[in-house]
């Protein structure tokens, strides 16, 4: 079976093979985008002017066309000229002006951001420069520099396109890789004994296979050990049958008082044989094909048990249809009408739809269950009655019995206590849409 299990899986695509491909497209791309704009490079920067151009524009005259990208500004104020932000007064810059310009250095200012190195042949935006001239201040300056420059901008939206489709394409590739894992624990999730785990996708990666593989061999071998123990368990039911025949022969020789007394332990042996038969063709023969309305099917059981006497009711729910074996789901809800009716004098149903599950709750009116003994009721041969009374014990299968058909239509059943008081049963089996 490893050889075979080996031969399927080994022609699968390896799940490092994406992811390889993942990490290597996404450092080949980053790196393109980066050269590319590394290699445009940032615009740049106009070349510096001497300042005898800033002396002659604040005479009057024109700006060279070199200083046209400048976005120069002059401007006529009564008022000195400030400074942009981190601006500072450059001394030498204004000791030349007021040179050229033949004023005072007082009457003469140029301030520059000290953080730029002052070319050595003249001056570079950004800059503000002042000079005071027949009594009014002419002033020449730049705009404040923005925080960033176009080719930042630029720069940060190739960025962000370039992280935004790498996260679109990770997403994609990651969630091919994980939907075999989800479709995987599905499958693990809703197998029970007798029926295989379902089948993988054909693209699956070659690990997910080899995993599914695995739990599909454990699977078999715990059917199979689950499969043994019935069988042993039906075969030391039916064998128990013969020597408890020739013992009812025997007990009919028995003096009357003891003969009724050994009657009723021969009857109460014959009945607990025939639970432990019946579980075991349950768990091994049953078989969840057919479609099945819910509804009907409870409403026709309870009709049935109150005929006979048990004091049940039932209330009207949506239609509900299920797939499944309707003898073995009536089965389980005649369990459970029946505990509820021996534990707490009565029982009602009622059931609901919550997204594709169907939900029947089963209640009754009794003193309810031990919340820490919820799950351990739920195994063979364990009884709600501690006695070995079957009028009020019973066999210990009746749970184990409700919970083994519920899983095997991919439902589960569950027991706790209302808080109106007694106890509650709930099923919950898969809708077929």
């Amino acid at each position: 079976m490893s050889t075979a299990v080996s031969l399927e899986s080994a022609g699968r695509q390896s799940i490092v093979v994406p992811i390889l491909a993942l990490v290597v497209a996404s450092v080949a791309v980053a790196t393109i985008a980066l050269f590319a704009v590394t290699f445009s490079g940032p615009p740049a920067r106009p070349a510096p002017q001497p300042v005898a151009s800033i002396a002659a524009l604040l005479r009057g005259g024109n700006a060279p066309a070199a200083m046209a990208e400048w976005r120069l500004n002059v401007v006529t104020s009564q008022e000195p000229p400030r400074p942009h932000a981190r601006e500072q007064r450059d001394p030498i810059l204004s000791h030349q002006l007021a040179r050229e310009l033949g004023v005072s250095e007082s009457d003469a200012v140029i301030y520059r951001d000290p953080g730029h190195d002052a070319p050595p042949d003249g001056i570079s935006a950004p800059f503000v420069a002042g000079a005071r001239l027949n009594g009014a201040w002419r002033i020449a300056l730049t705009p404040p520099p923005s925080f960033l420059s176009r080719w930042h901008w630029i720069t940060l939206a190739t960025m962000a396109g370039l992280l935004a489709g790498l996260s679109v394409l990770g997403w994609l590739i990651a969630r091919a890789i994980s939907r075999p894992l989800r479709e995987l624990a599905t499958a693990a999730s809703r197998a029970h004994a007798g029926a295989p785990l379902a089948a993988l996708s054909a693209r699956a990666p070659r690990e997910v296979a080899q995993l599914g593989e695995a739990l599909t061999a454990m699977h078999a071998r715990l059917a199979g050990h689950a499969e043994g123990r019935t069988a042993m368990l039906a075969a030391i039911a039916h064998d128990l049958g013969t020597p408890l025949s020739r013992l009812a022969f025997w007990v009919e020789q028995l003096p009357d008082d003891a003969r009724a007394r050994a009657e009723n332990d021969v009857d109460e042996m014959r009945a607990m044989i025939a639970a432990a038969i019946g579980y075991a063709r349950d768990e091994m023969h049953m078989r969840a094909d057919a479609r099945v309305d819910l509804g009907s099917l409870l409403d026709s059981l309870v009709e049935d048990m109150a005929v006979a006497g048990v004091p049940v009711t039932i209330a009207s729910g949506p239609r509900v249809v299920v797939r499944g074996d309707p003898g073995a789901l009536r089965r389980l809800f005649s369990n459970l009408i029946d505990n509820a009716a021996r534990y707490g004098t009565s029982a009602a149903l009622d059931w609901s739809i919550t997204g594709d599950v169907a939900i029947i709750h089963i209640d009754d009116r009794g003193p309810g269950i031990d919340p820490s003994q919820a799950e351990w009721l739920f195994e063979p041969f364990v009884r709600g009655d501690p006695s070995r009374n079957r009028a009020t014990g019973g066999s210990g299968l009746g749970l184990a019995i409700v919970r083994s058909i519920a899983r095997r239509h991919g439902g589960d059943a569950t027991l706790a206590n209302r808080a109106e008081g007694g106890a509650r049963a709930t099923v919950t089996l898969p809708v077929d849409r």
